[in-house]
């Protein structure tokens, strides 16, 4: 009888321990089924001179008339500015860009190398179809291309 009485307290401690227990995690971002993302790369003719990476998302904005769109830089020269835009179509594939180019402003890099913009553009978040970020070298290098990055469409 003890020895029953030791399995039975001894399993919610085995349970505890089990590797292979996974905890359920509940995502309170209510656009995270609606969101699109991506990740930033230099190009690869830029290797060696620049290695720009990041981020982005795009997801409803808050009256799901407008989109709200994120993008995070990192490894990029401090006090840089850099314009950038989503565009229709993908990297190396432009079809025009997403909204109204005065409603992206320019990223600054801090002395960390690092930098985030955030716009919302007039236009309802799509459910279909390919757009990517464009990071550009500067305001006045525009053809430059530092960092380019596909968006993934939001899961079904």
């Amino acid at each position: 009888m003890r020895a029953y009485r030791l399995l039975v307290v001894g399993l919610p401690a085995l349970a505890a321990c089990n590797p292979f227990h996974q905890s359920t995690r509940v995502n309170s971002d209510i656009n995270y089924n609606q969101r699109w993302h991506g990740t930033l790369t230099s190009p690869a003719y830029l290797a060696g001179a620049v290695q720009i990476t990041g981020t982005a998302s795009m997801a409803p904005g808050t009256d799901g008339r407008k989109t709200s769109i994120t993008v995070n830089v990192t490894n990029a020269t401090p006090g840089g500015l850099h314009p950038w835009e989503v565009h229709l179509g993908q990297c190396g594939a432009d079809q025009g860009i997403f909204g109204p180019v005065e409603e992206y402003r320019p990223i600054k890099i801090s002395n960390d190398g690092k930098g985030e913009a955030t716009v919302v553009v007039p236009i309802p978040t799509p459910t279909y179809g390919n757009y990517f970020v464009l990071l550009h070298a500067s305001s006045m290098n525009r053809e430059t291309i530092v960092a380019c990055g596909n968006l993934a469409p939001p899961a079904p």
